[in-house]
This record gives C-alpha cells, sequence and structure tokens, in this order.
C-alpha cells in the first residue's frame, strides 16, 4: 500500500492518472494539473476507505498556492502513478472547514 509522502509526491511530480470518472470531473470543473501538483504536494488524508469496492482508498484535501481547496479520492494500491478517483471543489454546505462532513 503506498503511504501519504509517497502520493504527496506522485502528484507534485505530475505521477498521477484519472479513472474516466475524474477526467471527466477535471475537464467539467475546470482544474488544472497546477493545481493537483500544488495541492497534491501538501495534501492530507481526511477519509480512509480501506473496504473500497474496487482498492483501498482515502479522500486527501490539499490547498492550492492560490487558496483553491481540492479533495481528491486516490487508490492506495501499489502502481507505478497515482490513481485519482474522483477529484473536486468541497462544498462549504457539505463541508466543516474542508475537513469534516456536515
Amino acid at each position: 500500500m503506498k503511504t501519504l509522502p509517497q502520493i504527496q509526491q506522485e502528484l507534485a511530480a505530475g505521477q498521477f492518472e484519472f479513472s474516466r470518472h475524474a477526467l471527466r470531473r477535471v475537464v467539467e470543473r475546470n482544474i488544472s494539473e497546477q493545481e493537483i501538483r500544488e495541492a497534491g504536494a501538501r495534501a492530507e488524508v481526511i477519509e480512509s476507505y480501506p473496504q473500497d469496492k474496487y482498492s483501498p482508498s482515502g479522500l486527501l484535501l490539499g490547498i492550492t498556492c492560490a487558496g483553491r481547496a481540492l479533495h481528491f479520492q486516490v487508490s492506495f494500491i501499489e502502481s507505478d502513478a497515482t490513481k485519482i478517483i474522483t477529484i473536486y471543489e468541497p462544498d462549504p454546505n457539505d463541508w466543516i472547514e474542508n475537513r469534516k462532513r456536515r
């Protein structure tokens, strides 16, 4: 299983791949590769899903240099690149300080 430092390093280096779902969301939500790199470099795990449907995964919170909060759900499975399952800006109506579900 990947560790958070491995995931942070891969995201910062652009060593990530998208699920089909995540690729659609990146385009819809106008999230740039640079934003993913910035937010990913400092991301923290806010939820863990060890029994997730396809593989153990977790929800990460990262903040871009411009202050944009991003949630990434990523797979913890060992691979050459971190797989981003989905990515979005947390809705303040659903999240307290982007870290805790309401």
